[in-house]
């Protein structure tokens, strides 16, 4: 019954050791692209727009896994044919004493809520942690820049996805009714 459960769930599963998939379930397989079969041992980072997205994301992941035991975020994935799209991603380590060891992850393809707006590397930075409810200054200590050129980034954001102002702005990358 819960190869049942697993393998017909609504939402992409992956049992992940290190990072890399053991299984995956078939909405997983349809979401990124491939057979279930043919993702085993395949390192998650194929799934990232850039080997730093994974280095960085991994890195915060793995912090709020030591202290929690879980992870979740919502975040631009990549596609195996390259295609970009908004993923609501879950993590739960069943080894706490080293979270990536081995974990149960979830994937929630956004598209349909979600259009992909072309962002850089920066962009796409300060957009998950403006929707996480940041300050341009608490923005500008976690990545090292000044508030003012967070101001900057958030003014070409408000460009990209034509808000008027910050609130709308977040609506619109959290995919929420306007």
């Amino acid at each position: 019954m819960s190869d049942l459960a697993f393998d017909h769930a609504p939402v992409g599963l992956a049992v992940l050791e290190r990072r890399i998939i053991r299984h995956c379930n078939r909405q997983f397989a349809e979401i990124f692209g491939g057979a279930t079969g043919d993702l085993a041992g395949v390192p998650l980072a194929n799934f990232y727009p850039s080997i730093e997205d994974y280095r960085r994301i991994g890195e915060r992941g793995l912090r709020a896994m030591q202290e929690t035991g879980r992870y979740a975020d919502e975040r631009v994935m990549k596609r195996s044919c390259g295609t970009l799209f908004w993923c609501r991603v879950r993590g739960q380590s069943v080894t706490p004493d080293d979270p990536f060891r081995c974990g149960v992850w979830s994937f929630a393809d956004l598209s349909d809520d979600r259009p992909l707006v072309s962002l850089t590397q920066r962009e796409r930075e300060v957009a998950i942690l403006t929707c996480r409810g940041m300050t341009s200054k608490e923005i500008g200590l976690e990545l090292g820049l000044s508030y003012r050129t967070i101001e900057v980034y958030r003014a070409r954001l408000l460009e990209k996805f034509q808000a008027r102002k910050l609130a709308e702005l977040v609506a619109k990358l959290s995919g929420m009714p306007l």
